[in-house]
């Protein structure tokens, strides 16, 4: 069977109903419903039974549909493939970032990169480090952003490290801390360790958490309206520091905790002329720490 017999069955899977299935296939009713029985007769088995519910796959359709997402996965990681084997930097790039990554870095590197490879096309992956960082292992991306000191058994190369800080709108003093509305925003295990084990060495009772939001650039704006203070790396302040009250936090020995941020990457995806100028291309970019 051809790619658009294996796009067929992946999108009517997802959709369950021929109409919406021939609207984001961009074909007609009648022309699905006449390739889907040429389906049925090459594999010679009923793939669906439609009904008032809509389409309902059999066990053999379903069976089906589930390898088709995998032959479409294969099929695009083939063509990719054959296009960076070319001399020419051309291709698609898929890269993984962190949330905060993918907002305030990334759209200034593809920029610049597209403006010397305008050939280039990209996927972006965004989420939390620990997903980016699985993502990036299992070979979805080629290059990963990830924030945080990842035990990575491939290539990496560090970006920067921020400073963590404590934040808020109104000067404080660190005893008062466990007596005033902190912000939390969703992070990943190896931060919210850092700063848990940090306030336990420092506090006998635990944090007032009067907020907890998704994501740090959230978290910023409420520490911006006076809502509360935050421990956050020190980048999410950027462009608003002079209005910020910061204490810095610190180990025992007086020296500041930082986060990294790594770029990940396989030596065997260098083998790819579009990953190897990609990679290349963001070790020549200065970062400030």
């Amino acid at each position: 069977m051809d790619e658009r017999g294996w796009q067929i069955l992946d999108v009517l899977f997802e959709q369950k109903n021929i109409t919406k299935a021939a609207q984001s296939l961009y074909i007609t009713q009648p022309a699905l419903t006449k390739r889907l029985m040429q389906i049925e007769e090459e594999f010679g088995v009923k793939i669906v039974d439609r009904g008032i519910r809509g389409v309902q796959f059999t066990p053999q359709g379903e069976y089906l549909a589930k390898r088709a997402a995998e032959m479409l996965e294969v099929t695009r990681e083939i063509k990719e493939d054959v296009k960076n084997m070319s001399d020419d930097v051309v291709g698609t790039l898929r890269i993984g970032v962190s949330n905060f990554f993918g907002k305030y870095e990334l759209p200034d590197i593809l920029q610049h990169f597209s403006e010397k490879y305008p050939k280039v096309l990209y996927h972006v992956e965004t989420g939390l480090s620990k997903y980016i960082f699985n993502s990036t292992y299992n070979t979805n991306v080629h290059v990963g952003f990830v924030r945080g000191d990842y035990s990575w058994p491939g290539e990496k190369y560090l970006l920067f490290e921020e400073k963590i800080v404590i934040a808020s709108k109104r000067k404080i003093n660190l005893e008062e801390l466990p007596d005033i509305p902190r912000i939390d925003f969703d992070t990943d295990h190896l931060y919210k360790s850092l700063v848990d084990n940090w306030w336990n060495n420092h506090f006998s009772k635990p944090p007032i958490i009067a907020m907890n939001v998704d994501r740090g650039d959230t978290c910023r704006e409420m520490v911006i309206r006076g809502l509360g203070y935050a421990i956050m790396p020190a980048r999410l302040l950027q462009g608003i520091e002079d209005t910020i009250y910061q204490i810095e936090v610190t180990k025992d020995d007086g020296t500041p905790h930082t986060r990294p941020t790594w770029m990940f990457y396989h030596e065997s995806s260098l083998e790819q002329n579009v990953v190897k100028a990609f990679v290349n291309f963001v070790k020549e970019q200065q970062y400030n720490n």
